[in-house]
């Protein structure tokens, strides 16, 4: 089975023109499953080889920051006028049903002109969030996606949801991870183990030295640093481990990979939008 993974977006909540809102596609024998959708998404889409806005019917949110949602409503129209037939099936944590209904109900309008003139599909512009708890979230006749608890921070959990979550897909036997973003966590190396594409958030803690004593507290609860990702590494023993979102501050990105490579000599590769690996 031909497995791929694309790199839509490698960006954070500081700003790049080189690097667009996270957002990462997992592409299984031609059919599209994209993990996150930051700004600038739709445009990734269109630029990435074999990709397409209309051709994206299943997506999944790691956690609703939003350099990781504010490109939905550009995926949900876009993807419309792209073509799309079906409605757009966003699964998500503890709020993304809420979300998906009051970005439709905002895009009525809009929706409304282009459905009395414009030649269009019947169903494309719906959107449909289903909030989800770690397990199986979804299947279909290609894949198994699970999701699993991460820890970003502090983020209060309502009602006993589960507010930040990575996500495992399995395609017969191969195995790709979105961590989304997370801190190191107990039995980290166990839920990476022998994964065949290990997507994972980082930053360098040159750059985070620079920083102010508050912001140092919360990058270090809310994110994994180059060396706790490749101890994990070390012991997961990923088939290829990829690094995304990744916090630079004023450092290089030789920094992060050198704090990775200090303590893991598996293969890494420092991501870039648009770069693509095969599982």
């Amino acid at each position: 089975m031909a497995v791929e993974v694309v790199t839509l977006g490698t960006g954070t909540p500081r700003t790049d023109p080189g690097k667009a809102g996270a957002a990462t596609a997992v592409v299984v024998n031609g059919r599209q499953y994209l993990f996150d959708f930051g700004p600038g998404v739709g445009e990734r889409l269109t630029r990435a080889a074999g990709l397409s806005a209309g051709s994206v019917a299943t997506a999944f949110l790691t956690h609703m920051h939003s350099d990781h949602t504010s490109g939905l409503a550009d995926l949900l129209m876009t993807g419309w006028m792209f073509g799309r037939e079906a409605a757009l099936q966003v699964y998500g944590p503890h709020g993304m049903s809420t979300m998906c209904s009051s970005l439709a109900d905002a895009y009525r309008f809009d929706v409304s002109k282009r459905t009395h003139s414009e030649p269009h599909t019947e169903h494309g512009h719906e959107l449909v969030g289903t909030d989800v708890i770690p397990g199986v979230v979804f299947q279909d006749d290609l894949v198994t996606v699970e999701a699993f608890d991460v820890p970003h921070g502090d983020w209060p959990a309502e009602n006993g949801a589960h507010p930040t979550m990575g996500y495992r897909l399995t395609a017969e036997d191969k195995t790709v991870i979105i961590s989304g973003d997370t801190g190191p966590f107990e039995g980290m190396p166990d839920q990476y183990k022998d994964v065949d594409v290990l997507v994972h958030e980082v930053y360098t803690s040159k750059g985070l030295s620079e920083q102010s004593a508050d912001w140092q507290t919360y990058h270090t609860l809310s994110h994994t640093s180059g060396t706790e990702l490749g101890l994990a590494a070390r012991k997961a023993q990923p088939g290829r481990l990829v690094l995304t979102h990744q916090l630079l501050w004023d450092a290089e990105e030789a920094d992060i990979s050198d704090e990775v490579a200090a303590v893991y000599g598996g293969l890494v590769t420092y991501a870039h939008d648009l770069d693509a690996f095969t599982a």
